[in-house]
């Protein structure tokens, strides 16, 4: 018995030490490379409100409450609420997302020590290199986490374990309410799989209270905060009315099967790498299904079936949807840790030596050149132009545009709202407040989707108060569908920006349309 718990011990110190070397390594590479205004700017400034007493959801547009306090609390032990200390509390939850799938990978593993050691180094790499977007990392853990968490309900499945995956599927709510719909979706199969030809189907009741019970545990903390937090419950609920009314979770993209790249136009790398994103789609579906299909049918012959097999069959199809919701290259990534983990594990319990490692070294190599286009530490140090700026107290690398967008925020500030007056910048720079340090003078930081008259006028009475001394309005399609572009999505807030502000006629981009407030001397 001693020997098992040492063996189990050291099984996890030496799991937690590859995750933490390749997670600081990854660190120390390109914490200092890139700069995203966009998403990564939305959760900065969601961080920096709490800091400052604010509530997500209710104070401010946000994702679930999770990521922000877990970004905040790193913000108070840093003492330090810049860019690179939020990269850091990403980075430590990533360090969680990792070991849980690593620990996953090596439940199916039979190699020698050295070997073990080796094969669970490619796959660390593989699950690295799909960490793309970096502030959705959280979000590709999470998925990691929830399939552990499957696992090891499925190799005992006991009362406490089922209750244990409940607070899993509670606490990713917590963070992600669509990760809480996956986790309970993925669970329930799972559930239901243990229940097939099960010799005590009463237990098997008894642990989905108990599962449910630990979700209501796990998900206790927006609970709280709909029953204490004044006004919280009321905008959470708005938020679901909100995407309800919208019909999706996410704003669709066409899904780049195989067949639809266009050989012959953008050159043999770039199309080759399209191919195997498409192939990477498709593999999500066949994946799914079929693994699920097989699951059962074992399970129902009565043959065993392993239990981290049975988690990723059950997880791969809910996490599948996050893909195709937004079937880009970032929501690909943070759908695909499922396929991943069953691809290293049914690779892994291979008896041809060479097969085994052979597919597992295709898999981190196709990997690799995959995202090798949009991490920022290879984008950095391969492309032309890259520039080093100054955010929040650290020296970032970043793209030529995106160096021109934070030296337009800049000088706009300095020239128009000097002394930490209000600024407006809509509808894709969220992160433009935390980095000229203001706070956001409107509810709905990143205005994606269209809005009604009535909580248009509800934030123009927003910014009436804030009173900000110029508006940059990126007046973009996005997607290039012209009813998401801002002067058609939110008609009233433009119109009242447009005639309440004095243009800027030296716009250095079309698209940027730049207001500054008028001289208060001549309103009078």
């Amino acid at each position: 018995m001693d020997h098992a718990i040492k063996e189990r011990t050291l099984n996890s110190f030496v799991l937690l030490l590859i995750s933490a070397i390749f997670v600081v390594g990854n660190f120390l590479w390109q914490a200092h490379d890139g700069f995203n205004l966009w998403d990564e700017g939305y959760l900065w400034y969601g961080a920096q409100q709490i800091m400052k007493g604010e509530v997500p959801v209710r104070d401010f547009m946000a994702y679930d409450p999770g990521r922000y306090y877990w970004s905040a609390g790193f913000f108070a032990l840093m003492g330090d609420t810049g860019v690179i200390a939020l990269r850091a509390a990403v980075a430590a939850f990533q360090l969680l997302g990792v070991y849980a799938g690593l620990w996953t990978i090596s439940i199916a593993l039979k190699l020698n020590t050295t070997r073990r050691l080796a094969y669970l180094c490619i796959a660390a790499i593989t699950l690295m290199a799909w960490m793309y977007p970096r502030h959705k990392i959280i979000d590709m853990s999470l998925s990691m986490i929830v399939v552990a968490s499957l696992t090891y309900l499925l190799l005992n499945p006991r009362m406490k374990r089922y209750f244990f995956l409940g607070v899993i599927v509670g606490v990713a709510a917590v963070f992600g309410r669509n990760h809480g719909v996956y986790a309970a979706v993925a669970s329930l199969i799972a559930m239901g799989w243990l229940t097939v030809k099960s010799p005590t189907p009463d237990n098997r009741l008894t642990g989905i209270a108990a599962w449910a019970a630990g979700v209501v545990v796990g998900y206790f903390p927006v609970l709280a905060m709909c029953l204490f937090i004044p006004g919280y419950f009321t905008a959470f609920i708005d938020t679901i009315v909100f995407m309800l009314e919208q019909g999706n979770t996410n704003l669709p993209l066409p899904i780049p099967w195989p067949w639809t790249v266009g050989f012959g136009t953008a050159g043999v790398v770039t199309e080759t790498r399209w191919f195997l994103i498409g192939l990477c789609f498709m593999g999500l579906t066949v994946f799914g299904g079929g693994a699920l299909a097989w699951v059962f049918k074992e399970r129902f012959k009565g043959r065993a079936v392993r239990p981290e097999l049975v988690a990723v069959a059950c997880a791969a199809l809910p996490y599948a949807h996050y893909a195709f919701a937004r079937a880009d290259v970032g929501h690909l990534a943070q759908g695909i840790y499922p396929l991943l983990l069953g691809i290293f594990m049914t690779t892994g319990a291979l008896h041809s030596d060479i097969l085994k490692w052979a597919l597992a070294m295709l898999t981190s190599a196709v990997s690799l050149f995959i995202l090798s286009a949009w991490q920022p530490g290879v984008l950095a140090r391969t492309q032309d132009g890259w520039t080093s700026v100054e955010v929040s107290g650290s020296s970032l690398s970043m793209n030529p545009s995106t160096a021109e967008a934070v030296g337009l925020l800049r000088d706009l500030t300095d020239r128009y709202a000097p002394a930490g007056r209000s600024v407006l910048v809509l509808p894709f720079w969220p992160g433009a407040y935390p980095l000229l340090q203001r706070d956001a003078p409107l509810w709905e930081i990143y205005a994606l989707s269209p809005r009604s008259e009535a909580f248009q006028r509800s934030e123009i009475e927003r910014i009436k108060k804030a009173d900000p001394g110029f508006a940059l309005v990126f007046n973009m399609p996005m997607d290039g569908r012209e009813e998401l572009r801002f002067s058609n999505s939110h008609q009233w807030i433009e119109e009242y920006i447009r005639t309440h502000f004095e243009a800027v006629t030296n716009s250095p981009n079309a698209a940027y349309q730049i207001y500054k407030a008028p001289d208060k001397a001549k309103t009078h």
